[in-house]
Order: C-alpha cells, then structure tokens, then sequence
C-alpha cells in the first residue's frame, strides 16, 4: 500500500470543501469565520485602546477580512496594499488595478485603489509621496474615528510612519492586538485548519511514494508543492526538505543533491494552505532499500518520545513558564543543535505563542497561559553536533476545554520505531 493509499482510506478530505466560496453545505460557514476574526481584532482593539489600524501583512489582511492578494508579492512591495480596521468601518486599499478582488465581503465597507508608497513606485520622490500618504491616511481616519484616535501600525517603509508621527498622529505598534487576536481559534474555523491539513497530508504522501534514490531535493519538493497548489493552497513559506549529511545540523534548504539509498530525507510542510491556514508538521523518512541502522532508529526514537512527551504535558490553564519547566529534557549530545523553539502557536502562519525549552528560557521565554482554542505545533529536532545526520518530527495540536486534540495525522515510520 503506497502513502497516498493510506490517505485516502483515511482522509476526511471529501468532507472538506477547500474553495473560499464553499457554501454552507459543503460544512465551513466561511462567513461566520470572517466575522468571528473581525470581532477577535475588534475585541483587541478596544482592549489595547486602539481606534485605527492600519494592517499591510498580507496574511493579517486576509485575516481581518478574508481578502487575498498577490501575498508574497505585497510582503515585500509595503505599502501597496493595506487594510484600515475601525470599530464601525473597514476600508480595504486594494492594488491598483485589482479593487475587484475584495468585493463580496461582508466584512469590507469599501474598496480603495491603494496608494503605494515605496522607493521603487517614487522614485526619488519618495518622501513627497510618503507624506501624502500620510496626509490622505489621517485624513480618511480622522473622517471615520476622532482626531485624537490611537493609531495602530504595521511593519511598512519607515519613512510612512515617521509622516504620519510628524503630523501628530499617536503611533503604537499593530503587532500585540492582532496576535492577540489571532491566537484563539472558533470550531468553524478549526474546520478550515483541518482541512488545509488533509490537504497538506495528501501532499506528504505523494511526496513520501515519489522517494526513490536519483531523485533531487528540489525536485522531491515540487510534487509537495504541486498537490497543495492544485488542492486550492497557496504557498511553502520555507524549503526545509533535505537528505543524508544536509540533514545535521536542520535548517538546510533543498538542493539539488540528489537521494541516495538508505539515507534519511527529513522535511517540515510550513505550508499556507487552503482558507489560508497553515499545515505545520514534520516528518523523517528513510530511502530504503535496507533497514534502518541502529543510529537512525535511536535518533527517531527520541525525537519522537520527545513530541509525544511535550505533547503529554499540555493542558490548558498551564503557564509557559510551567510547560517549559516540565519539557522533556534533550540529552546532551544532541542539546547543541536542538530545534529553537519546544512548541509554537500556529493559525494561519506561525504566531503566538513561543515555548522554549527550560534551557532557554531565562534569555529568551516569556509566561503567558496556555488556553482552549490555541492551536500549537510540538517541535523536536535530534542530531548530534558534528554528527553525520538528524531527525526532525513535529505535530500540529488543539488545545481544548480538557486537554489536547491532536489535529496531523500523517503516520510515523514503523521502521525507525521497531
């Protein structure tokens, strides 16, 4: 039975509709789920006494409203298309040319051609263009809200908020309230997040029956890429698929080395999937055709008692700072190249929050509680420093009311647990 086999008879996909217009029928009230986000961004707002924002992260954008557009594209080029967030009023300042594309929303007043005030759009009239952008900005918030409203801001050429604070405008920085926002998911929406799952897993396995020594990295990356596309998904936000030696220390993007027999191929999805959200799991796989050696299998082995361990000790109400005290403890060979982070919150990207281990966290954790409704990925990287290759697994979980839900379903390999 290939991988693709196992998924079929397993999957929960047909169920799922994975268009953004699927009815009601299909099982996602997708409006409910806009609204519920809008509220969520609302809620923040009013609780960090912010009356505008101002959003240019494309996956933010389509958060509060269910609008997408060109996302790489408009990560890069900012400002050229935003989203103005007030208590009565969105206005959605689409790229030019493109204002079509967020008619129909309930949870967008108004559509705007954007002003797009960057370097390359200005020339050397960038300031010029800046300050009008600040001007018309003011102007169109002040309309809407008070002239003394807080105004949030999100990452755009410096030279945008320096105008804006030089006409008076209070600044606060947009990433708390939306984060926050972010962080806790409703059963609607926790359909969409299983669904770009399903999606992502039937990737995997097309990817895991096109292993075969002589393939390349790059090009045992693109049948993931094509089966996520095709299934309505947008992107890989990294290229985290390598092999044999690539495989210690992680972080290594594919290549094109080519597979040889025998060797481990280890990837993590970071896909953005369908509806927008993220599939975040990782997985290592052996070429084959011989079993596994002992030091493949004692590396799998930890990695995924150190998952399943971390997993174990969620609950919701737990402060981060007591996950972090209660993680599982990585031996000391491999403790240098551990992954960065034991568990990270996902939704439609990686976002709030960060766990560390108990290591780290003096220099880098913060506390917070862990509540129902975050979804969390569960991290292990094993690999030991100088070694020779690494193993890296991770799964995608939903905190709920009593504990966790474990939301990836893709199997781990019999071969390297046995």
């Amino acid at each position: 039975m290939t991988m693709l086999d196992w998924h079929a008879e397993r999957t929960d996909l047909a169920g799922l509709q994975l268009l953004d217009q699927a009815p009601e029928s299909a099982g996602i009230d997708l409006a409910a789920v806009r609204r519920y986000r809008l509220q969520r961004v609302r809620k923040q707002m009013h609780r960090y006494g912010i009356g505008a924002l101002i959003i240019s992260d494309p996956v933010n954008i389509r958060y509060a409203s269910g609008a997408r557009n060109m996302q790489v594209f408009c990560s890069r080029n900012t400002p050229s298309r935003y989203l103005l967030v007030t208590d009565s009023r969105n206005i959605l300042f689409e790229f030019t040319g493109c204002e079509h594309l967020g008619e129909g929303f309930e949870t967008i007043d108004e559509v705007r051609a954007s002003s797009t005030a960057s370097f390359v759009a200005a020339g050397f009239d960038i300031a010029e263009r800046e300050q009008k952008w600040a001007r018309d900005m003011l102007a169109c918030i002040h309309e809407i809200t008070s002239p003394d409203v807080t105004i949030g801001m999100e990452r755009m050429n410096a030279g945008t908020a320096i105008a804006m604070a030089n006409l008076g405008a209070r600044i606060v920085d947009a990433q708390l309230p939306i984060e926050m926002a972010r962080c806790i998911k409703s059963s609607e929406e926790m359909k969409c997040v299983i669904a770009s799952l399903r999606a992502t897993e039937r990737a995997v396995a097309k990817l895991r029956d096109a292993i075969r020594p002589g393939i390349t990295e790059n090009q045992l990356w693109s049948v993931l890429h094509q089966s996520v596309v095709a299934d309505n998904g947008d992107y890989c936000e990294t290229r985290l698929l390598n092999s044999g030696t690539r495989t210690n220390p992680w972080f290594q993007e594919c290549a094109s080395k080519q597979i040889q027999a025998n060797e481990l191929i280890a990837l993590d999805t970071d896909v953005v999937g369908c509806h927008g959200y993220y599939s975040d799991f990782s997985r290592t796989f052996h070429v084959g055709p011989d079993a596994p050696t002992e030091e493949q299998k004692t590396l799998y082995k930890l990695a995924y008692e150190q998952v399943q361990n971390n997993m174990g000790i969620i609950q919701p109400g737990m402060s981060f700072k007591e996950y972090s005290d209660k993680a599982w403890n990585i031996p000391e060979k491999y403790h240098k190249n551990r992954y960065y982070l034991s568990a990270h919150g996902v939704g439609m990207t990686g976002e709030y929050p960060y766990l560390y281990h108990h290591a780290d966290y003096p220099d880098a954790g913060y506390d917070g509680i862990i509540k129902p409704g975050m979804t969390l990925c569960v991290e292990s990287y094993m690999g030991a420093e100088n070694g020779s290759q690494g193993v890296k697994l991770e799964e995608q979980i939903l905190v709920t009311e009593t504990g966790i839900e474990v939301l990836s379903q893709f199997p781990f390999e019999e071969t390297l647990l046995t």
